[in-house]
C-alpha cells in the first residue's frame, strides 16, 4: 500500500469517527429531551397540585365583595366635640384621648397607672366609639341607665365603663370621681347626645350577623384566619404592638393581653358581628369582606383559643336572663355549654321565646 492511500484510510477512519461522535451527540440530546418531556409532565402534574392548594388559600384572602349591611343615608354621626361649650372640650379630648391610646396611660408601662393588659379601648370600639357598626356609642348616653341580665341590676354608665375595663381590657377599672373616668365618661354621653333618650341611634353598637343553621366551626375559622387575619394579628394571635412598645397597631386575638372569657365579644353573636362590618382591615359595612357564614367560623375560632378567664359567679344571678350564646351553664334549659358557645342557635332561641310566651 502506497503513502497517498494510507493517508486517505486514515482521513476516512477520522471521519467516520467524527461521523459516530456527532450521531451520538444527537441521540443523547434526543434521550435527554424525552426524559425531560416525561419527568416535566409529572412535576408539572405534582406542581399544579400543590398550587391548587395554595391558590384556594390565596384566593380566599382575596378581597370578596359583599353586600352592603346597610344602605341607609341616615345612620347615627356623633356630636362634634367642636361644638362643644368650651369649659368642656379639654375634658372631652382627654376623654378621646384616654379612649384612642388607653395603653399610653394604664396599660403595663401606663403614665397615670398600671391596670390593664395593654390594649386600648379603640381596638373594640373604632374611631373612638364613633363608627357605625363598629362597637360604637351612639346609644349608650340615650339608653343608660338601664337594668342589664348579667349583674342583675340597674347599671349607669360608669359601671358599663368599668367592666370594659375588667373584661376586655382584663384589669381593674379607674376609680369614679377620678379625672381619667370622668373623662371617659363625660365624652360617651357627648358624642351621643344628639340621641333622644329612650331611643337607639341607626348604625349603633354591633352588627347583627343572620344565624346559621349550623354550629358555627372554629376549624374551617383556622383556615380563614391564616388566610385573612396573621398579617395583623399574627399567627399566634399575640398582635402587632406599635413602635413605642407602649400600646397595640393591632391587638391580639387571644392569650394573656387579650379580652378575657367575661367580655362581650367572647358571646360568639357579638364577635361575628363585630368582624363582619369591620374586618380584616380594608373591610366596612358598606364593603364588608367576609361572608356570614364566614364571620361565624372566624369568631368561633378566635373564641376557641386559650385567654385569660374571670370569676363570673356573680353574674347572671337569674338564669333564665342569660343570653342565647352565654357560652357558660348553668341554663335554664336543656341546651349544651357547647351549643350555647357555637350553635346552631335557632333552637335556642325558640325554645326562650316559647318560655317567655308561657
Amino acid at each position: 500500500m502506497d503513502l497517498n492511500s494510507q493517508k486517505d484510510i486514515d482521513k476516512l477512519i477520522k471521519q467516520i469517527n467524527a461521523l459516530l461522535w456527532t450521531v451520538g451527540g444527537i441521540l443523547t440530546v434526543v434521550i435527554v429531551m424525552v426524559l425531560l418531556i416525561f419527568v416535566g409532565d409529572d412535576m408539572s402534574n405534582e406542581d399544579s397540585q400543590n398550587s391548587g392548594n395554595d391558590r384556594a388559600l390565596i384566593d380566599s384572602a382575596a378581597p370578596v365583595n359583599h353586600p352592603s349591611l346597610d344602605e341607609s343615608s341616615d345612620l347615627w354621626v356623633a356630636a362634634d366635640i367642636a361644638n362643644a361649650p368650651e369649659g368642656k372640650k379639654a375634658q372631652l379630648e382627654y376623654g378621646k384621648e384616654l379612649i384612642v391610646n388607653t395603653a399610653k396611660y394604664f396599660g403595663p408601662k401606663g403614665s397615670v397607672a398600671h391596670l390593664t393588659n395593654g390594649m386600648n379601648c379603640q381596638n373594640c370600639h373604632l374611631n373612638a366609639g364613633t363608627q357605625p357598626y363598629g362597637n360604637n356609642y351612639g346609644s349608650v348616653a340615650s339608653t343608660y341607665p338601664k337594668y342589664r341580665g348579667r349583674s342583675g341590676a340597674i347599671e349607669d354608665i360608669y359601671k358599663r365603663v368599668a367592666d370594659c375595663f375588667e373584661r376586655s381590657l382584663n384589669g381593674v377599672a379607674p376609680k369614679v370621681g377620678s379625672k381619667e373616668m370622668e373623662a371617659i365618661v363625660s365624652y360617651i354621653n357627648y358624642v351621643g347626645s344628639n340621641v333622644k333618650k329612650g331611643d337607639k341611634a341607626k348604625g349603633s353598637g354591633i352588627y347583627e350577623v343572620a344565624w346559621w343553621d349550623r354550629a358555627a366551626d372554629p376549624a374551617k375559622g383556622k383556615i380563614l384566619y391564616a388566610a385573612k387575619c396573621v398579617s395583623c394579628h399574627q399567627a399566634d394571635g399575640s398582635g402587632m404592638v406599635n413602635a413605642d412598645g407602649v400600646s397595640y397597631q393591632y391587638p391580639p386575638m387571644w392569650g394573656d393581653h387579650s379580652y378575657n372569657h367575661g367580655a362581650g365579644l367572647y358571646r360568639l353573636s357579638r364577635f361575628a358581628g363585630y368582624i363582619k362590618a369591620n374586618m380584616p382591615l380594608g373591610a366596612t359595612y358598606k364593603a364588608p369582606l367576609l361572608s356570614d357564614e364566614e364571620a361565624w367560623d372566624l369568631a368561633a375560632f378566635v373564641n376557641s383559643m386559650p385567654r385569660p378567664s374571670k370569676d363570673l359567679s356573680k353574674d347572671w344571678p337569674k338564669i333564665e336572663e342569660k343570653n342565647f350564646d352565654h357560652p357558660f351553664g348553668p341554663f335554664a334549659d336543656a341546651f349544651s355549654e357547647e351549643q350555647h358557645k357555637f350553635g346552631p342557635f335557632k333552637p335556642i332561641k325558640a325554645a326562650q321565646k316559647k318560655v317567655k310566651k308561657g
